[in-house]
């Protein structure tokens, strides 16, 4: 089995990061293709990234109408399958569900408002930032589902969902030369009572503790 290491995480994480970069780059291809009138207006053309865009078309990406920004969703769903954060106790799935379904509808539902009757600049503008919003709450919802998932298939771990505790010792174990101390720890929301049993006083001995333990 391979070990899980700091360099693993760290490829993983680009790697996640580069397909989230590839998503939003689509989409703003997908813009730049279909608002173009727009972004000649902003002055914002030239030849070379026309040229670019043609070769692109040629893939086939821009056939259909949703085809690059569903193109573009894909991406942004493989970048969250490792989506990490801090743990939050209140993280649910209603809330996740309510930001993707709202996120799904507001992506593209935006396609009515390149059926508004005023100049191409401002059909452009508008339609991006709906679009923008759409594609943010995706994220954001995805992320939190990610996590969620994540905390549930994690939820066995041996040091809990806190990762700050762990079973320790609850028998006393003694003999004519033991020091025993009764100490109580948490463990999976319980407090359990445990003996730190010091078997061998005369051997080396290390002890730390922060001021008042």
């Amino acid at each position: 089995m391979a070990l899980q290491t700091g360099e693993n995480e760290q490829a993983l994480r680009k790697v996640l990061d580069m397909t989230r970069l590839i998503s939003i780059i689509i989409l703003i291809l997908h813009f730049y293709y279909y608002c173009y009138s727009a972004f000649s207006h902003w002055g914002l053309v030239n030849e070379l990234g026309d040229r670019l865009l043609g070769n692109i078309h040629n893939s086939g990406i821009f056939k259909e109408f949703h085809r690059s920004k569903l193109i573009s969703l894909a991406f942004l769903v493989i970048s969250l399958l490792g989506a990490r954060g801090r743990k939050d106790e209140k993280l649910n799935y209603k809330v996740a569900f309510a930001y993707i379904l709202t996120g799904l509808l507001i992506y593209f539902v935006s396609y009515l408002a390149l059926l508004l009757s005023v100049s191409p600049p401002v059909v452009a503008s508008i339609y991006m930032a709906i679009t923008m919003t759409g594609f943010l709450l995706l994220l954001s919802g995805g992320t939190l589902l990610s996590r969620i998932i994540k905390n549930k298939l994690n939820s066995k771990d041996i040091f809990n969902k806190e990762n700050e505790t762990f079973p320790q010792e609850e028998r006393l174990l003694q003999n004519e030369y033991s020091i025993n101390l009764p100490a109580r720890y948490r463990l999976k929301n319980k407090v359990r009572n445990s003996w730190i049993n010091i078997i061998n006083p005369f051997r080396g001995l290390l002890l730390l503790g922060s001021p008042g333990s």
